[in-house]
């Protein structure tokens, strides 16, 4: 039983109780407001039925007082929101609402983004209410990457986040030929939210838009715009500054997307059902396993593990480099203990997947790269081309057939 579904069970539980006693209140409401009543008498003088007890107050709003309002990851980061009811300046809030125009023009773009967001949001949205940050905070991947964790642009920023490497490096998320952080949606948010709050403590006494666009452009140019708009006479906060023009858009889109999702029917939007606990589990390592080996252990998908763990460049954990694997949610927890204990049960893995089918091949996953198979199998990646013939090593497809012996 997963963790969520206990969780489930006992909100169940405790629901039914206090139904229970609010309803066993209802009715001793009910007989004490019977022998209460005066035996009335109609207009007409004949004798109303004093056995018909009238409504309470209590039981006339007891069904009210069920309604409880749906929790859901959506919910909480509306609650978290604290930009919303903030009134802006009329030139402010046209930047804002021409976005928000955008945005509903193209709903299917949002519900697409949106979806993708579906494995990050809630844990995103904890780990931004605990630093007590704005909920919009939690949104700012839909900004920079539309919410793809494997996100790349042109001038090499990467990740949920889109670090670029130098930031990256300043800001400790490890990079080599097996794993990058900026791609690790844990510790590249964390980084995020360090940085936001490092720069607005530092240079904007706690501004968290002005360290938003210093953010995208960097503080040099944002100190100047506001060294700029100050000498003008203006406050110098994130409005009055003259900024590059994506720089300039940054916020307003932040606010109109917020918007949107702060009140999703008023502007035709479709939101996923997204649950308010995170759809993963985290286990520590502390030693080396392929995302195949642990697929066959933990009886989940490659993919699902490939797609939660983006930060794995060849398929496989290295505490050197990374020590924690994420899982699905709903992982029995007894497979995830086997597999964080030690290296004994990634070994009995590696056998049972050398054994899967026959001992002298391997059928190509999606994800898999020579360099991989071979180290699974101890054999040298030199050999697997030579008995393969393969001609182009890098375009392994998924499903096909290699020996592992030469016979």
């Amino acid at each position: 039983m997963t963790y969520r579904t206990i969780r489930q069970r006992l909100m169940l539980s405790a629901g039914s109780t206090v139904i229970m006693g609010l309803m066993l209140a209802a009715a001793a409401s009910s007989q004490a407001s019977a022998t209460a009543y005066e035996r009335p008498t109609a207009s007409t003088g004949t004798p109303v039925d004093a056995t018909k007890p009238r409504p309470t107050p209590f039981q006339i709003h007891f069904w009210e007082a069920l309604e409880l309002e749906p929790q859901d990851a959506w919910t909480t980061l509306r609650k978290s929101f604290q930009w919303q009811e903030k009134s802006l300046p009329a030139e402010a809030q046209a930047r804002v609402d021409e976005w928000i125009e955008y945005y509903r023009s193209s709903p299917e773009n949002i519900a697409t983004i949106t979806e993708r967001a579906t494995p990050w949001l809630a844990w995103i949205t904890q780990q931004v209410s605990e630093r007590g940050l704005p909920g919009e905070v939690a949104l700012i991947p839909f900004v920079e990457s539309s919410f793809d964790p494997g996100a790349r642009s042109h001038r090499g920023a990467a990740g949920l986040w889109q670090f670029m490497p130098g930031t990256g490096d300043a800001l400790g998320l490890v990079r080599n030929g097996n794993y990058d952080g900026r791609l690790d949606v844990l510790t590249s948010t964390e980084a995020a939210l360090d940085y936001l709050e490092m720069q607005a403590d530092q240079w904007y006494e706690g501004d968290l838009m002005l360290s938003l666009a210093a953010y995208n452009a960097g503080a040099g140019t944002v100190n100047r715009a506001q060294h700029q708009a100050q000498a003008q006479g203006l406050n110098g906060d994130y409005w009055d500054l003259s900024l590059p023009y994506e720089t300039m858009q940054y916020v307003p889109k932040l606010k109109a997307i917020a918007t949107i999702i702060n009140d999703p029917q008023e502007y035709g939007v479709s939101l996923p059902e997204i649950h308010v606990d995170p759809a993963f589990a985290k286990v520590k390592l502390t030693h080396a396993v392929t995302l195949s080996e642990a697929s066959q252990l933990l009886n989940v998908s490659k993919t699902a593990l490939t797609e939660l763990n983006p930060g794995l460049l060849n398929g496989s954990i290295d505490p050197r480099s990374a020590q924690t694997l994420l899982v699905p949610e709903e992982v029995d927890t007894q497979m995830l203990a086997q597999l964080s204990q030690d290296g004994s049960q990634a070994q009995d893995s590696r056998q049972a997947v050398a054994q899967n089918g026959s001992a002298d091949t391997h059928r190509v996953e999606s994800g898999d790269s020579l360099s991989a198979i071979a180290a699974r199998y101890n054999v040298n990646q030199q050999d697997l081309i030579r008995w393969n013939a393969i001609d182009r090593p890098g375009a392994l497809q998924p499903g096909q057939l290699l020996t592992l012996s030469g016979r």
